[in-house]
């Protein structure tokens, strides 16, 4: 039994579940997506498959992630102790847990409708994939940011076995959101990253790293903007993306000297933002 919960204890370190940061930032535009896509009223099975799957998928990702690095993760301050690369736990088994975690999900998926259940394979493809791209590309963050804001088509497809142009605004809106977290993500490793060859948005960007990740907030807001005139939001929505806006702000201040602690901090503090225009929509939709 103690080899048991030892096991289960690497487990849920490998899976980050004590770290919910990232399936925080998964979730969100996964609900912004069906609250919207459900007029304020998704059904209560897509909201529990969704919410299981972002769960699921989130710590199949991490999985996946530490494979492609484990013999990178060794050189990068914040990542040496992972299981994977620390040698506590051999690639098969992680690779045997991811693909039960994926299987659980697809599923779950399988409850809602063919057009959902193939954009779902789509979006398996780009968890598996993107953890390469630093390799080859000095943009992982669009490859993430295309991955973390796929729940929003998944949602409408759910929901209205549909499509509708106006959603890809959203969805544009939550990539280039996810750009700039994940930048801000990237600047804390930027100089172990630099030192062992890999890519980012961080380093692409260099010293306009500031400039260019306040275009990309101030992007997102305008595209929100447009999203919710599409969908017919109103002032409460406005009045969220006026918190957002402040909660950029002052992400822009914490990373003034881009120092790690303070670029982690801003990494963080979006899942505020992401709170803040889900709270936003819900209570549009509340108070009709």
């Amino acid at each position: 039994m103690t080899e048991i919960r030892a096991r289960l204890r690497l487990w849920l370190r490998l899976i980050r579940f004590d770290r919910p940061i990232g399936t925080l930032l998964l979730l969100w535009p996964t609900l912004w997506g069906l609250l919207i896509a459900g007029d304020g009223h998704p059904s209560l099975g897509n909201l529990l498959v969704f919410g299981a799957g972002v769960v699921l998928m989130r710590s199949a990702g991490c999985i996946l992630n530490d494979i492609a690095d484990r013999h990178f993760d060794r050189h990068v301050e914040r990542t040496r102790e992972r299981p994977l690369t620390a040698g506590e736990i051999g690639v098969g088994e992680a690779l045997s847990l991811a693909a039960v975690l994926s299987a659980l999900a697809f599923a779950l998926v399988l409850q809602t409708n063919p057009l959902t259940v193939w954009l779902s394979v789509a979006g398996l493809v780009l968890a598996a994939t993107y953890p390469y791209l630093k390799r080859h590309t000095h943009l992982p963050q669009v490859g993430l940011g295309i991955a973390f804001s796929w729940g929003i088509p998944m949602a409408f497809a759910a929901e209205r076995d549909a499509l509708p142009p106006a959603l890809w605004l959203l969805f544009c809106a939550a990539l280039l959101w996810s750009v700039v977290y994940d930048t801000f993500y990237a600047m804390v490793d930027r100089e172990d990253d630099l030192r062992i060859g890999l890519r980012s948005t961080a380093i692409l960007f260099d010293e306009s790293d500031r400039g260019i990740t306040a275009a990309l907030q101030g992007l997102t807001l305008l595209l929100l903007v447009l999203a919710g005139r599409q969908f017919g939001l109103g002032h409460a929505f406005h009045a969220s993306l006026a918190a957002g806006a402040m909660l950029f702000a002052w992400q822009q201040w914490l990373i003034r000297h881009r120092a790690r602690e303070a670029c982690f901090r801003a990494f963080l503090n979006n899942n505020l933002f992401g709170l803040a225009v889900f709270a936003g929509i819900a209570t549009d939709y509340a108070l009709r």
